[in-house]
């Protein structure tokens, strides 16, 4: 947070709009150089230098350009645009599980339903905290690193100026690595860069893989009865088959995860959608032939999961391979003590949004298989559709950590307005969709007349709540590209406090629209945290009031 904050005050000139720099490495030159290589879009110039009480108005500064395709929007756009394609790919995929998983009854949708649950909730503590500090850290070292080497090609006189080290360690998680420690590493003939947070991604990605898989092979009945499927429940047979064979792949889902954070980090979203893809349609592909061909049931959908997964692997890593030297020239090199650090709070944090969402699905497989099966259709649409908003995230973090690092607050104001405005519109197309999507498409996933008649209750809940979920996740975005991680941390810890209690209580008393009650109240306030704290310019926003 601090790195975010504090720093001069002086007034950051508006460039010459015929230069081209919204590029970070560009970014990382001002700092380096004193070179401003800005370009601003349309923006009123008092807008910082006026001081405010508050930051709401970013909802409306510029409305009438939210849907503009000036440099800002095709800057947005560019990024936004294949982060979320592959971000619902997968979503997208498993919602075609559902669909053929379905025709198996409505037993083995549920215990699909809770294994999924039980496996995403591991995967998501384990890698979340790693692809979010791996995208930031890739970011900055690729910029320093790559101006290094350009410095050396034009034997440039004038070298970045090194950063102060006592600065560096009071800056903790927020600090970019020390130029020094970056330059200095040997970067063998300009063939390939070595970064160092790529290797670390890998290695921790690789083992933190291997733990899950080990955790839940030899685990699995256990977790399955604290998630309500006890040894006299029809859905365990399949729920234990499906789980301990998925739990094969977490190798391969840990690792690509790590790998997509690092392309983040290079601005390339394309690859990881292109890899995406490709595993999705072989997961497609081999679903029915596994599942009804060769009549393997839930155990052919899990081993379809898994083959895809490992594609998506070796394609990224490939790739990777080709760009950047993965190799550590020593274990000293890797800053592993980096990764440790920040990943403690985003841990968290990790553990707080998706234990709301797992204790629900445990909530429902309590009240039985056709609550279960209905609970785990409308979660998969709820989920698919808002995870299109991350790609709005993924771009707001990175236009935000750029801005942030050159204390460009105009660009900050402007970007963080953009792409707030757009996840509303977002929200709001998508209630549209889901309204009129789910009232006469849910017999896609289930024949059970009882599964449809609960799923239709849930309509309300699945497609108005869209709006409020997309701020949610836009505000991750910006959160973390502001380096607010402490605060975000902190926030979700109190929102499940007050959700965890309304899940037990409301699911009690009202069953399965209780369980969607409590979800919408916790949405809300994790988007009422993120205002708050925009709301009150504290913090990163803090430069409002100056």
């Amino acid at each position: 947070m601090e790195a975010a904050t504090n720093g001069s005050e002086k007034q950051i000139p508006i460039a010459d709009p015929t230069k081209e720099t919204l590029d970070c490495r560009n970014a990382s030159k001002v700092g380096m150089n004193g070179k401003d290589t800005t370009k601003e879009e349309e923006l009123l110039p008092q807008v910082i230098n006026k001081p405010r009480k508050t930051g709401l108005y970013l909802f409306v500064m510029n409305i009438r350009h939210v849907l503009k395709l000036d440099e800002l929007g095709l800057e947005i756009m560019r990024i936004a645009v294949p982060a979320a394609l592959a971000l619902a790919a997968d979503p997208l995929a498993s919602l075609v599980d559902t669909a053929f998983i379905g025709r198996l009854g409505s037993v083995e949708i549920a215990a699909v339903g809770v294994s999924i649950a039980i496996f995403n909730q591991v995967s998501k503590v384990c890698i979340y905290p790693l692809v979010s500090v791996t995208t930031s850290f890739v970011a900055e070292e690729d910029a320093i690193i790559s101006e290094s080497i350009e410095e050396e090609k034009s034997n440039d006189l004038e070298k970045a100026s090194p950063i102060d080290s006592s600065e560096s360690k009071n800056k903790g998680c927020n600090a970019s690595y020390l130029v020094t420690e970056c330059t200095n590493l040997p970067q063998r003939e300009f063939k390939k860069r070595y970064i160092p947070s790529v290797s670390s991604a890998l290695i921790v990605g690789g083992v933190l893989g291997l733990v899950q898989a080990i955790f839940l092979i030899f685990a699995a009945k256990m977790v399955l009865q604290l998630m309500g499927v006890n040894s006299g429940s029809p859905m365990l047979a399949p729920a234990l088959r499906y789980l301990t064979l998925r739990s094969l792949g977490a190798p391969a889902v840990l690792l690509s995860l790590a790998m997509q954070g690092v392309f983040r980090g290079f601005k390339d979203t394309k690859t990881p959608l292109y890899a995406t893809v490709a595993g999705d349609i072989t997961n497609i592909i081999l679903d029915p032939i596994l599942m009804f061909v060769f009549h393997l049931g839930v155990t052919g959908a899990a081993i379809a999961h898994v083959i895809s997964q490992y594609l998506i692997t070796v394609i990224l890593f490939c790739r990777l391979w080709q760009q950047v030297d993965v190799v550590p020239p020593s274990i000293k090199a890797l800053k592993l003590n980096r990764f440790l650090r920040c990943g403690f709070l985003l841990l968290a944090r990790v553990i707080a949004v998706t234990f709301c969402v797992t204790l629900a699905a445990s909530l429902a497989a309590h009240q039985g298989p056709v609550i279960m099966a209905a609970f785990q259709i409308c979660l998969q649409l709820w989920l698919a559709t808002s995870l299109l908003a991350d790609g709005l995230a993924v771009a707001g973090q990175a236009v935000l950590a750029c801005a942030f690092a050159k204390k460009d607050h105009h660009k900050v104001v402007t970007a963080t307005a953009r792409v707030l405005q757009l996840s509303i519109v977002l929200g709001m197309a998508l209630t549209l969709l889901l309204g009129a999507g789910m009232q006469f498409g849910a017999g896609i996933f289930t024949k059970d007349i009882n599964v449809i008649k609960i799923i239709h209750k849930g309509i309300p809940f699945v497609a108005g709540t869209q709006t409020i979920n997309s701020l949610a996740f836009v505000f991750d975005g910006v959160n973390f590209g502001a380096s607010d991680y402490t605060y975000s941390a902190y926030s979700m810890v109190a929102v499940a406090a007050i959700s965890i209690p309304c899940l037990i209580y409301l699911s009690s008393h009202h069953g399965f629209i209780g369980i969607w009650i409590a979800l919408t109240i916790y949405m809300s306030l994790r988007t009422f945290a993120s205002i708050l704290r925009m709301g009150a310019a504290r913090g990163p926003w803090n430069f409002l009031r100056r």
